[in-house]
């Protein structure tokens, strides 16, 4: 595997005396690049965010004679100062949070902006991301710009608040969630979100993998239903809202929803009628709910 890694990726030039951001699988050994590999038995120390998770991972690779340093949330400022100076002698160090990309929502943030401040190269080792892996299979058609949203703060109050902003937003929103607080999570999505979809990701690449699409209401339900699902680390993509539409459009495919609905489930009357019509397919569900309910009677 070395072997391979370093004519993979060797003939490139690696600076000494820099930092090198190296992205690490989320679950499947195999997403880790030939580059990366490359790299981690190039570099003279490896910073990582729990040395006990990364162990294992390095001597799988067959990399087990770094010196390994802990940088993680509780230390990141302090411990920069010992990867400054190894920087400072013209050394080689790689860090790695316990799983993706680091920095994005893993510590690494504080490191990388020590060491640009002090002058060193800080270089991206790119690969695996959840939350691009989830953008990628939501199907969120509308595409555009989208915000990284993370773990939602734990403070009730902070909480709510960005709740709010997010339902709010119309841009498409990803989420991170552990399985000890998906179902409370749930719960607050499909209140403030209404019919907006929802694409569910747990466990992405690894063997109990999922990924699926529902309105964010139906989501406590859909998670209820079956106790294997709230289970693993969940990425959530909160679908990007349509462009405003002309109220009146909606109702002009009434006669389409209706014959839909009388032969088939109402998520899948609402996807085809989109399929059919153009229509987006929030407004059009909201509409064959009310039909649905009876809240929309012939003179709508």
């Amino acid at each position: 595997m070395l072997q391979a890694a370093a004519g993979a990726a060797g003939a490139q030039h690696y600076p000494p005396g820099a930092l090198y951001v190296v992205a690490t699988p989320i679950g499947n050994l195999a997403d880790i690049t030939l580059r990366a590999i490359h790299v981690l038995a190039l570099v003279d120390a490896i910073a990582c965010e729990d040395t006990r998770h990364s162990g294992p991972l390095l001597r799988q690779l067959g990399i087990d004679s770094k010196a390994l340093l802990a940088v993680h949330a509780h230390n990141e400022r302090e411990a920069a100062a010992g990867v400054l100076r190894r920087l400072a002698r013209g050394e080689r160090v790689a860090y790695i949070s316990d799983a993706g990309t680091p920095a994005i929502s893993d510590p690494g943030a504080a490191l990388v902006a020590a060491v640009q401040a002090a002058g060193y190269r800080a270089l991206p080792i790119p690969g695996a991301s959840s939350s691009v892996a989830a953008l990628s299979v939501a199907g969120d058609a509308i595409g555009g710009p989208f915000t990284f949203t993370g773990f939602l703060p734990q403070r009730s109050g902070e909480r709510a608040l960005a709740l709010k902003q997010l339902a709010a937003s119309p841009q498409t929103q990803v989420l991170f969630e552990a399985p000890h607080r998906i179902d409370a999570l749930a719960s607050a999505l499909a209140e403030a979100c209404g019919a907006r979809l929802i694409t569910v990701c747990r466990e992405l690449t690894k063997q109990f993998e999922t990924v699926h699409t529902l309105p964010a209401n139906e989501l406590p339900p859909w998670l209820a239903g079956d106790s294997n699902r709230s289970r693993g680390e969940f990425v959530l993509v909160v679908h990007a809202l349509a462009a405003v539409v002309d109220d009146a459009a909606v109702p002009a495919h009434d006669a389409t929803l209706r014959t839909l609905l009388a032969a088939l489930p109402l998520k899948q009357a609402v996807a085809l009628a989109a399929e059919l019509t153009g229509a987006p397919r929030n407004a059009l569900y909201e509409r064959a709910l009310a039909l649905k309910n009876g809240a929309a009677d012939d003179s709508d």
